[in-house]
This record gives structure tokens, C-alpha cells and sequence, in this order.
């Protein structure tokens, strides 16, 4: 199974402003890095949890059908299921009605099993596709667990430029990010 980002979000989990003021920086003269660390944290959050945090679209494609008849949908959490396409032998796709699936949105990860009679794809390679709208919403909606844990490695980042120091996060801001995002870890799936 493999995940692309289709639709990126339109909006970070936390602002420009709520990380100066977190961080206790003045002036204008380093937004544009600022902005950056905060787009780097959030991938990083998002990478550690398995989630995203706010709105974004996302593409899954699966080469055979799922054990037990049940694809687990991963990044959550999933908010809507928005297609549904299927390949035969010959390559020649087939869009799903809404009603040949079932989708779970109150699971995490979400699920999506097909009805009765419905074929998962017969191509080798990337039979199935699915498209997601995953995400909390907007930043409103990110739990504040997860905004915090953008703000200290924001935080961190930002006053640790060095080259050696890149990817390598101090023990206590390691341990602290770990705290604040273990309760929203999901599980890898294969």
C-alpha cells in the first residue's frame, strides 16, 4: 500500500505568531525561517503519530485485496472517502458508486470494505485506488497535544542552527515530543 499527498493543507496546525511568541522571537527579519520550521515540525508530528493534522487530500493505492476483506485507511484521521477506483486486467478503470462500499471514519485508522459481488481490482500493480480527505479540519480543530508538540520543536530549531545538530533533537525536547504524541501513535500498516 502506498499513500501520496494529493492536496496539501492550506493552512499550518499553529501560526507565525503563536510560535514567536512561544519562542520568544522578536522582529520580522526571520519569518520566512520560521515558516519553514513550522512546516518541518508539522511533518515531523505527522510522521511520528501516522496522522495528519489539518485538512489535506491524499491518494492510497493497493496492489491486492486487503486480508479479511477489510483496507485499513491510513493517514487518519479520515474524514470522507471520496472515490473509489478499481482496475481490471486490462487497465481500464471503474469508479465505484458510493453505495458498492462501506467506509468506517469512526475508526483510526479508518476502514473501507466493498460490497457484495464488488472486485478489489485485478491489475497487478496498483488495482486499487482510494481517495481521502484526511485531517482534524482546520487548526481550531488540531488537539492541543499535538500544536504544542509543533511549538517545541519549532522552538528548538529555531536555536539550534548547527550543521551536527540537524534531525538530532535534545533528550528532553526528544522526550517531551514523545509524551505529547504517543497518545495519537497508529499503528504502521503493511
Amino acid at each position: 500500500m502506498v499513500a501520496i499527498l494529493v492536496t496539501p493543507p492550506v493552512a499550518e496546525p499553529v501560526t507565525r505568531e503563536e510560535v514567536k511568541l512561544h519562542a520568544r522571537i522578536d522582529g520580522t527579519a526571520e519569518d520566512a525561517k520560521v515558516d519553514a520550521l513550522i512546516k518541518a515540525a508539522r511533518l515531523d508530528v505527522e510522521s511520528r503519530t501516522g496522522r495528519v493534522l489539518v485538512t489535506q487530500g491524499w491518494r492510497i493505492y493497493r496492489d491486492s485485496p486487503p486480508r479479511g476483506g477489510v483496507m485499513r485507511l491510513s493517514p487518519g484521521p479520515v474524514q470522507s472517502v471520496d472515490a473509489v477506483t478499481v482496475y481490471g486486467a486490462d487497465g481500464v478503470a471503474e469508479v465505484m458508486a458510493p453505495g458498492d462500499y462501506v467506509v468506517d471514519t469512526a475508526s483510526v485508522p479508518g476502514r473501507l470494505s466493498l460490497g457484495a459481488g464488488r472486485f478489489w481490482g485485478s491489475r497487478a500493480l496498483n488495482g486499487l485506488e482510494v481517495d481521502l480527505t484526511c485531517g482534524y479540519g482546520g487548526p481550531e480543530d488540531v488537539p492541543a497535544s499535538l500544536k504544542q508538540a509543533v511549538l517545541m520543536l519549532v522552538s528548538y530549531w529555531y536555536e539550534q542552527r548547527e550543521a551536527a545538530a540537524i534531525g538530532a533533537v535534545t533528550a528532553n525536547v526528544a522526550s517531551g515530543v514523545a509524551a505529547l504524541t504517543a497518545p495519537y501513535r497508529m499503528p504502521r500498516l503493511s
